[in-house]
């Protein structure tokens, strides 16, 4: 069971698309947006989770063309994630004009997320600690994920806010802003790079 739960921890630390947008959703929006935005990234991840458990994923996944839309799909919301970080302002202050990504944004990300596939694929498929009581051990599992991803998710959404706390100078929030799109944009190349 520690074993999963370092894997769960270093699975969802290392950055990806969700947890490079809520630092991002915090340095552009505030406290309040990210919050909402985690509830949706939340509600998502939990329900990849079920589809991987109840095998709905592999059936949907199993067709190259499923496969190839939600790669599309992907790549295509993470864009317009990036670009709504990016061009959020330069003033640190919320502006009212900007919409802030919310919880149908960060289930939506979710849903398309690569990452969150390929995470709980290799969560819930392997590390077996209770070979003889799957129900347990999968109930346990979703547990100790969330157990986990929440503090972690809320972390970098504490980052965000504290680059935006900072109060710099508007060209340099911009360039905060842009950093944060252009490296998620660089997981999803990453991505999209790694053999399949």
């Amino acid at each position: 069971m520690l074993t999963f739960a370092l894997a769960v921890f270093f699975l969802i630390i290392t950055p990806g698309p969700g947890v490079l947008s809520v630092a991002g959703v915090g340095a552009s929006f505030g406290a309040r947006p990210g919050a909402r935005y985690i509830a949706g990234l939340f509600i998502g991840t939990n329900l990849v989770g079920l589809a991987v458990v109840s095998g709905l994923a592999a059936i949907l996944l199993a067709s190259d063309q499923i496969r190839t839309g939600l790669l599309i799909a992907s790549v295509g919301y993470l864009f317009y994630l990036a670009a709504k970080i990016a061009f959020a302002g330069s003033q640190i202050a919320f502006k009212e004009a900007a919409k802030a990504p919310g919880i149908r944004d960060g289930l939506m990300l979710q849903a398309v997320n690569p990452k969150a596939y390929a995470v709980n694929t290799t969560l819930f498929m392997g590390f077996a600690f209770m070979p003889d009581n799957l129900m347990l051990e999968t109930a346990l599992k979703f547990l100790i994920m969330n157990a986990i991803w929440v503090p972690i998710h809320f972390a970098w959404l504490f980052l965000g806010i504290t680059l935006r706390r900072l109060n710099l100078a508007p060209a340099a929030q911009r360039r905060i802003n842009v950093a944060m799109a252009l490296a998620m944009l660089t997981v999803v190349g990453l991505a999209l790079m790694a053999p399949k």
